[in-house]
C-alpha cells in the first residue's frame, strides 16, 4: 500500500508542479547559468547509494568549498536558493526519487555517506526503511538552516545539537512505522508549511 501511495502521489505532484519546475529552472539559469538540479550522493535503504534530486540552492561545486551542513547565512547560497530553502521548494524534485523507488514520501531523511559511516549498530536500523521527504525529525527541526545560522562551526553545531535528537526520532519512526503514521506525518507537515509560511 505504501509503494502504491508513493507512486500515485509523487506522479500527481510532479504533473501539478511541472510549471513551477520550469519557472524555478528559468530563474536559476538567469541568476548564475549553472545546473538546475543538485544531485548529491545519499545513502538509501540497506546502505544503497543514490543521487538525490533537489533544486540547486548554492553556487556550483559548493560541496568542494564547505561542509554538508548549511546555515541560512551560508555565503555559498544563491539569492534564489535562499528563497527556495525558506519555503522548502528545493525539496520538491525529490518526488522524482520517490517515483523511482529510491525514496518514500515519509521516512528518515537520507544522509550523506560521512554521517552514515558514523552510525552505531543500533542506528543502522534507520537503513532498514526507505528514506523519505519528511518524518518526525523533519517536523521537530523544520528549518535546520535557521538553527545553524550565525554558527562559527555549523558542522560541530549539527553534530552536537541536532544529530542526536534527529537519530532518536528516526529510530522512533522505524519502530512505530505504519501507513496511518505516514498519513499523520504528511498531514502535520502540510499544516506546518501552511502555518510557518
Amino acid at each position: 500500500m505504501k509503494r502504491l501511495f508513493d507512486i500515485v502521489f509523487s506522479s500527481l505532484g510532479i504533473l501539478i508542479l511541472l510549471p513551477l519546475f520550469c519557472i524555478i529552472g528559468l530563474l536559476m539559469k538567469k541568476e548564475d547559468g549553472g545546473p538546475i538540479f543538485y544531485r548529491g550522493l545519499r545513502i538509501g535503504r540497506y546502505g544503497k547509494p543514490f543521487k538525490i534530486f533537489k533544486f540547486r540552492t548554492m553556487v556550483t561545486n559548493a560541496d568542494k568549498i564547505g561542509g554538508p551542513s548549511t546555515a541560512d547565512d551560508d555565503p555559498r547560497l544563491l539569492k534564489i536558493g535562499k528563497f527556495l530553502r525558506k519555503y522548502k521548494l528545493d525539496e520538491i524534485p525529490q518526488l522524482i526519487n520517490v517515483l523511482k523507488g529510491e525514496m518514500s514520501l515519509v521516512g528518515p531523511r537520507p544522509e550523506v555517506p560521512f554521517y552514515v559511516n558514523m552510525f552505531t549498530e543500533e542506528e543502522k536500523k534507520i537503513l532498514t526503511v526507505k528514506p523519505g521527504i519528511t518524518d518526525w525529525a523533519s517536523l521537530w527541526n523544520f528549518n535546520e538552516g535557521e538553527t545553524l545560522a550565525g554558527s562559527k562551526n555549523p558542522e560541530r553545531e549539527y553534530a552536537e545539537k541536532i544529530r542526536p535528537k534527529k537519530i532518536h526520532l528516526q529510530l522512533k519512526y522505524v519502530r512505530e512505522q505504519s501507513f496511518w503514521i505516514d498519513l499523520k506525518i504528511i498531514f502535520n507537515t502540510l499544516l506546518r508549511l501552511i502555518r510557518d509560511k
